[in-house]
């Protein structure tokens, strides 16, 4: 089961999302007779949502009813996609998660017992940016916009000290989510030089606005039981830039979902990224500009699309 968020009449709500068209919930519900509360929370009819049975019901009323529900359907390029998840409590991100990205970088990947996931934050208000809605190359440092294919974790059911065996029942379901990154961010180039200024450097360049696209729906996490076997592809201008599977990931999802929850309660709704395969731009130096179109694919996910001013 795919749901994603859209605008149908100015207001937001849940619908099923498929490439042959998007289905607004409300529409599904009232075709099939079932009561439902119309509602834009995605988390609501994912597993441990609190309609997560209808949204079930209706899932198989369409199965069994391809007809009557095709005459609701709206093209997705049509239909006014909104970010999945508004505002997660919590929006992380996973640095050097993938071998053959560290490698690419010039560095040596570390065993997985030897190290820990890198984790960082982004500003969720400002940075996550709905499909088909710009990338904007900021103005104060445009000119190494790079692009970063990731897996994303919604968690549904929280908790603290998850062990990773366990992991997996706390997941509400999966997402895209393409982390821009700008990787020559030098605030104040005059500057005295500091022993920590690398860092920052590089954590400030992720945080500018527009840079976490996210969609274009959330998977339901009963329909992905092994989040490690899915192939995931990024295109710039119909050019394949990376290719890859979550199955080369360094820690998979139950050991980043542990080592986060050991360190940060975990809430509903919290996204946790998982970090990007080997082709980024910033290898050869084929960065991002004002008119390239991104494609974002995962397996048994979807395409997010993103232009770029």
């Amino acid at each position: 089961m795919r749901i994603c968020r859209v605008q149908v009449g100015g207001i937001p709500v849940a619908a099923f999302y498929d490439e042959s068209g998007v289905l607004p919930l409300p529409e599904i519900a009232k075709a099939s007779g079932l009561e439902l509360e119309a509602d834009d929370d995605i988390l609501r009819y994912l597993p441990h949502g609190d309609l997560h049975s209808q949204a079930q019901q209706l899932a198989a009323w369409i199965k069994e009813h391809p007809a009557a529900a095709s005459e609701r359907a709206s093209a997705p390029a049509d239909a006014e996609l909104l970010v999945p998840i508004p505002c997660p409590p919590k929006l992380f991100l996973l640095a050097g998660n993938y071998a053959q990205h560290i490698e690419e970088g010039g560095e040596k990947a570390a065993e997985r017992a030897e190290t820990f996931p890198y984790v960082f934050m982004k500003p969720s208000s400002t940075t996550l940016t709905a499909p088909n809605q710009p990338v904007e190359i900021p103005a104060i440092s445009p000119d190494a916009i790079d692009w970063e294919l990731e897996l994303a974790v919604v968690i549904g059911r929280g908790g603290k000290a998850i062990p990773a065996a366990k992991a997996l029942e706390h997941v509400a379901g999966y997402t895209v989510v393409n982390d821009i990154s700008n990787r020559r961010f030098r605030p104040n180039p005059g500057r005295k030089e500091r022993p920590r200024d690398k860092f920052f450097d590089w954590l400030h360049g992720k945080w500018h606005d527009s840079f976490c696209p996210c969609g274009p729906c959330i998977t339901s996490s009963d329909a992905i039981p092994d989040p490690q076997s899915l192939a995931m592809e990024l295109r710039v201008n119909g050019v394949v830039k990376q290719s890859a599977n979550t199955g080369q990931q360094i820690f998979p999802v139950a050991e980043v979902i542990e080592f986060i929850s050991n360190l940060v309660t975990l809430e509903p709704g919290d996204m946790i990224s998982t970090g990007t395969a080997a082709g980024v731009g910033n290898t050869t130096g084929d960065y991002l500009k004002a008119g390239d179109r991104i494609e974002a694919e995962i397996e048994r996910i979807g395409v997010l699309q993103s232009p770029v001013v």
